[in-house]
């Protein structure tokens, strides 16, 4: 298996294993689809993390930013909200965070130990402008 930096500039990975035509098929649940090992689904990125995301829902719009710009697709949305962040295949870049429109952001860094209820309890208030 070849690591990130050794695939050539514009290579394309699939991540879905093939159906028998050959056709890459994708479940319309996630919890049932079949990922080939290059997918970053099967393997976790995590363990380098030193900062992690926190998702504040009382702050989030909605407006799906973060999870349009993730480079790991580990922001998670189900029933047309987001719900929070997938810290198997998050590896803390803090991208969701810098797209974040609201004020305050409803996605900010956190060490990575920091349980998620202490870092909600720290969140800051709305800056005035």
């Amino acid at each position: 298996m070849k690591g990130w930096n050794e695939f050539e500039i514009g290579s394309v990975l699939f991540p879905f294993e093939s159906s028998e035509d050959g056709i890459k098929v994708q479940e319309k649940l996630p919890e049932k689809r079949a990922y080939t090992e290059n997918s970053s689904k099967q393997a976790s990125v995590a363990h380098w993390r030193v900062q992690k995301p926190v998702h504040n829902n009382n702050i989030c719009i909605n407006c799906f930013n973060c999870w349009v710009y993730c480079p790991d697709g580990a922001i998670l949305a189900r029933d047309e909200k987001l719900s929070g962040v997938d810290y198997v295949h998050c590896k803390g870049c803090g991208v969701c965070v810098q797209v974040c429109p609201t004020n305050p952001k409803s996605l900010l860094m956190f060490d990575e130990n920091e349980e998620n209820t202490d870092a909600l309890a720290k969140w800051p208030q709305k800056e005035s402008k």
